[in-house]
This record gives C-alpha cells, structure tokens and sequence, in this order.
C-alpha cells in the first residue's frame, strides 16, 4: 500500500532481550544488517503485520515476545534513485515505518530464521542498544535513531543513554541459520 506521498506503510521490529540488547539480522547473502521489517498488507493492522514478520523473519510467535510500546507516529525514509525500480504507475518514495519495540520472553532459541520458505536473515546476533543506528545502510540511519530514541525509555537503564556518534558494529556472537 504506497500512499499518496509515495511511502509504503511498513512496520519495524526492535527486538531486545533481557541485558537491553537488540536483535541484529544479516540479509541473506549480503553484507548488510538490519533490524526486522515489512509492509503492512490491506486491511491488517500495523501490529498484526509486526506479529505476521516477526514470524516471517525470525521465526517467533506473539508468545515468544511481549509488546513494550511503539512509536506514537509514522517514520518515514526515502529510498535513494538509484536503488528504487522505477515503474510508469508508481510514485514511490520509500517507507513509511511504525516502529515497535518487543521484549523476548523466550528463548534465544526459539528464534528461527527459516520458519518460511524465503528467509530474509541467514544469520543473527544480539547487539548493543544503539550500534544500529551507525551500522545500518546510510538511507535508514535516521528512522533507527529516531525509533531507537522514542523507544528507549521503555527500557530499564536506556532512559539516560545518549546516542554516540562514533558506534560501531561488531557482529560478534552472529548465529546462522539453522
């Protein structure tokens, strides 16, 4: 569903465990990382399609996660020229995002990156709260900083961190697919 602005209506997923981490995909067969995402399909709501990915993505199910709150309005990023498909019919800019932040109640395995037949993660890892919004491709940058910092003082011991300008992301622990 693209909008009259050109933005697609999508979701995004902050999924965080029990030390305030936050779950990190790597795409299959790239190099880039992001957080979990998709559009939202006519007539369903932002969060039945959050529930909807984050079982298409990572495998998990309502029971595995519990909502600790969303951002209050749309984020929105326009997709660079050169990376967009252009068609004749379609105005489209980029993604209009509601961003949720889920806490895990389950287990790190219960995560499942081939819970359907297209995976969009073939490896994952715990990262620390704010090295996402360096790590990920440049074009996303600010919609995760912006979602990271309305989110993080839903989190104990988030609320005073700033975000640092110099955050690396180090995927260290990465888990492939299984």
């Amino acid at each position: 569903m693209i909008d009259r602005d050109g933005y697609r209506a999508n979701v995004g997923i902050i999924l965080c465990n029990g030390r305030g981490e936050v779950f990190w995909g790597k795409r299959v067969r790239q190099h880039s990382w992001q957080f979990p995402q998709g559009g939202i399909k006519r007539g369903e709501s932002p969060e039945e399609a959050m529930y909807r990915e984050l079982h298409e993505e990572v495998g998990l199910l309502p029971e595995h996660v519990r909502i600790l709150g969303r951002t209050r309005e749309w984020l929105r990023y326009d997709v660079p020229e050169s990376l967009l498909r252009r068609d004749a019919r379609s105005n489209y800019r980029g993604q209009k995002q509601i961003w949720y932040l889920l806490r895990l109640v389950g287990r790190d395995n219960d995560v499942c990156l081939r819970a359907t037949e297209k995976p969009e993660f073939d490896a994952w890892c715990w990262s620390e709260y704010w090295s996402p919004a360096e790590a990920v491709i440049e074009f996303k940058r600010e919609v995760y900083r912006m979602a990271l910092n309305e989110l993080r003082h839903l989190l104990p011991g988030e609320s005073g961190l700033r975000l640092r300008a110099s955050a690396r992301h180090s995927p260290d622990r990465a888990v492939a697919a299984s």
